[in-house]
């Protein structure tokens, strides 16, 4: 029987942040909030220049409130002055500085993280399926755990192969294992009735000691 085309699966990668939710925050809070935003900025950054436009947006505010409260038309006007430039250029700053701070992502990056986040997402799999198969034997079975052989299966079990049931082709599908290695794990699981870890097949079936940690990685020994 073919065996079935063995497709990767695994849960999406958070994207990386883009910094527009930072870049709008002096637009959005009419620049108050700018002081804080560039702050974050050299904070996350280690920037010392970021640092110091956080500091000279809180004096201008600080100063434009002081206007604000003083008696007269001049000072109020002053200080509707300062508010506003603080705005636009606190608002234009961040646009500004975004491209720097929030670089776009490589495009091979981002493909790279998915990669790697769906191939730790089939380990997980892997140490799932294994919990129910030392717990729960006749429901591994059920659930044909590490046995490819067997058709289209409702259960992910990340890739397992279990060693003493699956068939040759299906051995076969275990990393580094050759034609002749599944011929030699075939023999010997035939004359002692199967295996209970990999360090017992490699030594039972004189496996080379390099493929023997991928083989406990994806090999399962069920009774």
């Amino acid at each position: 029987m073919p065996l079935p085309e063995r497709r990767p699966s695994g849960l999406p990668p958070r994207p990386p942040s883009d910094g527009l939710g930072w870049a709008v925050v002096p637009l959005i809070t009419l620049g108050v909030g700018s002081p804080v935003s560039f702050l974050y900025a050299a904070v996350r950054r280690r920037s010392a220049g970021l640092a110091v436009a956080a500091a000279v947006y809180a004096g201008a505010l600080v100063a434009a409130y002081e206007a604000l409260l003083a008696q007269g038309d001049e000072p109020h006007t002053l200080g509707l002055l300062l508010l506003l430039g603080t705005w636009i250029v606190s608002a234009m700053h961040a646009v500004g500085a975004r491209p720097r701070l929030y670089p776009p992502a490589d495009p091979s990056d981002q493909r790279n993280r998915r990669v790697v986040e769906a191939a730790r997402y089939r380990r997980t799999l892997r140490e799932e399926a294994r919990r129910i198969a030392l717990e729960d034997r006749g429901l591994a079975h059920e659930l044909r755990i590490g046995r490819p052989d067997l058709g289209p299966r409702a259960y992910d079990d990340g890739g397992l192969i279990d060693v003493n049931h699956a068939p040759p082709q299906a051995l076969g599908l275990l990393p580094g294992v050759t034609p002749e290695i599944v011929d030699r794990i075939v023999r010997c699981r035939a004359e002692q009735g199967g295996f209970i870890s990999a360090e017992e097949l490699a030594l039972q079936a004189d496996l080379p000691p390099r493929i023997v940690p991928d083989i406990a990685e994806y090999g399962l020994f069920l009774t």
